[in-house]
């Protein structure tokens, strides 16, 4: 069993899976709902790895259905002790065990390197079990080289990004404008090799083009 530790006011709540460690404030109580401002939560696996934090300036936790809610979140998702990436919504939910996280309206995804990559989608989902991430609504990829537009994307852990048909893709110029634009089936974008390729139903690929 693992444990919710909060520094101020001493409430302990037991949940299963996970570890969280929070420095919080307390500002309101009630039966159900509690209201919180200024949270800093860490979450961390069963082996005591930090998975992701979350910073919130006004969020609640709702006793009853051992659930998190959050205000204008910042999340950072950890790869050993470096952020691998950051995340920021409107809102947030933490529910189903503290297996579930969801993000909602204007999702902001951000990965740490010199050329950044951004990631935009309405809707954010993770099922902190599983490794991949899913982007829904308005989905926009962006950096120095590329634009890709879908309305569903999936995050591998292998750092590639699926767009799923029908997907939209704009190639930039040297001077970062765009330079042509092109409609396709489903694309992969390689966060790593920073390359893209476009796949057919059939599954074979019919183009990769390397930045």
């Amino acid at each position: 069993i693992s444990l919710i530790m909060i520094k101020i006011n001493r409430l302990i709540i037991f949940l299963p899976f996970l570890i969280l460690g929070c420095s919080q404030n307390v500002i309101e109580e009630n039966k159900v709902i509690q209201k919180i401002e200024s949270l800093d939560m860490n979450i961390f696996s069963k082996k005591g790895d930090k998975i992701y934090s979350i910073t919130s300036s006004n969020s609640s936790y709702n006793k009853g259905e051992l659930k998190f809610e959050f205000k204008k979140p910042t999340i950072n998702i950890f790869k050993g002790d470096q952020t691998k990436y950051i995340i920021s919504s409107e809102e947030s939910t933490l529910s189903n065990n503290n297996k579930l996280l969801k993000l909602k309206g204007n999702v902001k995804l951000k990965t740490i390197k010199k050329d950044e990559d951004t990631l935009y989608a309405d809707n954010f989902i993770w099922n902190i079990e599983e490794t991949n991430y899913l982007l829904e609504g308005n989905i926009k990829f962006e950096n120095q080289n590329v634009i890709l537009n879908s309305s569903k994307a999936k995050l591998g852990s292998d750092n590639i990004i699926e767009f799923f048909n029908p997907v939209k893709y704009v190639i930039k110029d040297i001077n970062k404008e765009n330079k042509y634009e092109i409609n396709s089936e489903n694309a992969y974008y390689n966060l790593t090799t920073e390359s893209v390729s476009f796949k057919a139903k059939d599954k074979r690929v019919k183009s990769i083009i390397y930045f």
